[in-house]
C-alpha cells in the first residue's frame, strides 16, 4: 500500500482519530512523530493540537522518532515542544546515541525507546562476513564496507562478550536494556517463538553486567 505523508493539523488529527478507531481504545499511550523532516516538525500548531489531544484524554505521551544524524534538532527540541520520548536506532553495533541522545534525556525528561536494537538481524550472530541479500531485502542496500565489519564484530562479541549459554539475540537485547537511559526496546519478531525470547531478554541484564 503507498501512502502520503501527512504531518498537516488537520491530517494528524484525522490518523489520530482513525488508530483510536482501529485499535478500539480511548487513548493511545505514546503517540510519536515518526521519520518526519524539521521543517515539519517545527509547527507549533501540530503540537498545540497534540497537547489538546492529550488534554481531552485521547493521548497519554508524546514522542519523537528520530531518523538519523539529520534530526538531532528534533531530539534536541523535544522537550520545548511537550515531547516525552525518543526513539532511535541504539544497538551494541552503534552506539552513537550514547554521545548524543542519552546526557540530556534525563535532564528532559525523556525516556529512550531503543529500535533496531538486533542491528537489523546481524545482533542474532546468524550471518558471517560478506554475507549477501536478496535484493528485495533492506539489508542489500547496506555498505558493503559495513557488511564485511559488521559481522567481524559480532564474531568477536561472541568470543570475547557473550556469556556461555546465552543466545545471542536475547544477549544483544538485554544489552541495551542494561543501559539506565534505555526504557524500552522495539524488536522485531516473525512468530511466537520470537515474542517469548525477546521478552525474556530481561532476565539476562545481570548476567552482563
Amino acid at each position: 500500500m503507498n501512502r502520503d505523508d501527512d504531518f498537516s493539523v488537520a491530517g494528524v488529527r484525522q490518523q489520530l482519530e482513525a488508530s483510536l478507531k482501529a485499535l478500539r481504545l480511548e487513548t493511545i499511550d505514546l503517540y510519536q512523530f515518526h521519520s518526519g523532516s524539521d521543517a515539519l516538525f517545527e509547527n507549533q500548531e501540530l503540537w498545540t493540537m497534540l497537547a489538546g489531544q492529550k488534554r481531552a484524554g485521547k493521548i497519554r505521551h508524546l514522542g519523537v522518532s528520530i531518523l538519523g544524524k539529520g534530526s538531532e534538532w528534533q531530539a534536541r527540541e523535544a522537550a520545548r515542544y511537550g515531547l516525552e520520548a525518543l526513539q532511535v536506532i541504539y544497538n551494541r553495533l552503534d552506539r552513537r546515541p550514547e554521545q548524543i541522545y542519552f546526557p540530556h534525556a534525563p535532564r528532559d525528561h525523556l525516556g529512550i525507546l531503543a529500535r533496531v536494537p538486533l542491528a537489523s538481524g546481524l545482533l542474532s550472530g546468524k550471518y558471517k562476513p560478506g554475507t549477501t541479500f536478496a535484493a528485495n531485502d533492506v539489508r542489500a542496500t547496506f555498505d558493503a564496507e559495513k557488511m564485511q565489519r559488521d559481522p567481524a564484530e559480532v564474531e568477536r562479541l561472541q568470543k570475547e562478550e557473550l556469556p556461555a549459554g546465552v543466545p545471542m539475540a536475547q544477549w544483544a537485547m538485554a544489552w541495551c536494556l542494561k543501559n539506565p537511559a534505555v526504557s524500552t526496546l522495539i524488536p522485531g519478531c516473525k512468530n511466537p517463538e520470537q515474542v517469548r525470547a525477546n521478552a525474556s531478554a530481561g532476565e539476562l541484564i545481570e548476567k552482563i553486567l
